[in-house]
């Protein structure tokens, strides 16, 4: 975001960085040497939700290395989802919650990780046995800045966002294609982070789990469509010490394209843009401070 923007407050970036897609969009098509994409990142964004962490822990000299190529970038932080064998597949035992923090412990020492999400599928519905296992995670990782993300409308109701705040925990706002029981749209801060996730309105491949899983989030938000959304991070933003807004329609860099969009617009200033991506996105002209930035390393190896 721009210098000039209350560094405490919002915090916009995508989710992940790793994605073939990106490369000739995101990134440059013949890359500098010492090219690491997230320090790229971290020259436009102040924040990525590293999504490595609900496939598998990374190794802790990853984690370092990923909190060595950010700090150029002194408003940074990361967020983290929590590892899938808590959420979904819910068969995570003491060796799992070890590994888990052991992966987690380089970026919290180092007071980058600013959220771990818990993020549930839409099967996750607001019954007491679930209720009572979202407690014990809970409980379980009481040391983060936790944040629950649900997807089924059944969570949205005032005694659990009472629950929410009376445990200290974020609600995630989400953005996603609503169909039958499908949350909608909310603004909720339930602790003193906020957190909002942009999904994408992919109604047609939403649940498609056929050979391209990847085109449910292609889906590029109009500026008309992401102005409601502007207002909510605002409000959100009056209500929390911090808040994390995260592009998840990563298709193509469309998740780069409207997080750009989206900061620019809450920080009311142009923000920076790679000039790969201006290529592809030539409106983003409109929102770019002066001149589109290139990637060079330079002596300190640090992107600029």
């Amino acid at each position: 975001m721009n210098q000039n923007a209350p560094a405490h407050k919002v915090r916009i970036g995508p989710a992940g960085w790793s994605y073939p897609d990106w490369e000739g969009v995101v990134y440059p098509a013949h890359k500098p040497r010492g090219f690491h994409a997230a320090e790229y990142l971290a020259q436009f964004f102040d924040t990525i939700e590293i999504n490595t962490t609900f496939y598998h822990p990374p190794a802790p000299k990853m984690a370092r290395d990923w909190v060595r190529r950010i700090a150029h970038n002194r408003n940074f932080k990361f967020t983290a989802k929590l590892w899938q064998r808590f959420t979904h597949e819910r068969s995570a035992d003491r060796k799992d919650e070890k590994v888990f923090k052991e992966c987690l412990a380089p970026i919290m020492e180092a007071g980058r990780l600013g959220a771990l999400l818990l993020q549930f599928p839409w099967s996750f519905k607001n019954e007491k046995v679930n209720r009572e296992y979202l407690g014990e995670l809970v409980v379980l990782f009481m040391e983060y800045p936790l944040v629950v993300e649900v997807r089924h409308s059944s969570w949205n109701q005032p005694e659990i966002f009472q629950l929410l705040e009376n445990l200290g925990v974020g609600f995630c706002n989400i953005d996603q294609p609503v169909i039958g029981r499908s949350l909608g749209a909310t603004d909720r801060a339930t602790a003193p982070v906020g957190y909002v996730r942009l999904h994408g309105r992919n109604y047609k491949q939403w649940f498609s789990s056929g050979d391209h899983p990847e085109e449910r989030y292609n889906y590029y938000y109009s500026l008309a469509e992401l102005e409601p959304w502007v207002e909510k991070i605002q409000g959100i933003a009056a209500r929390t010490d911090a808040t994390y807004v995260i592009t998840n329609n990563h298709f193509r860099g469309k998740a780069v394209a409207n997080g750009l969009q989206l900061a620019s617009k809450v920080s009311h200033a142009p923000v920076r843009v790679p000039e790969t991506l201006l290529e592809h996105y030539p409106e983003l002209e409109n929102i770019s401070e002066m001149e589109a930035v290139t990637a060079q390393t330079g002596e300190s190896g640090l992107l600029f």
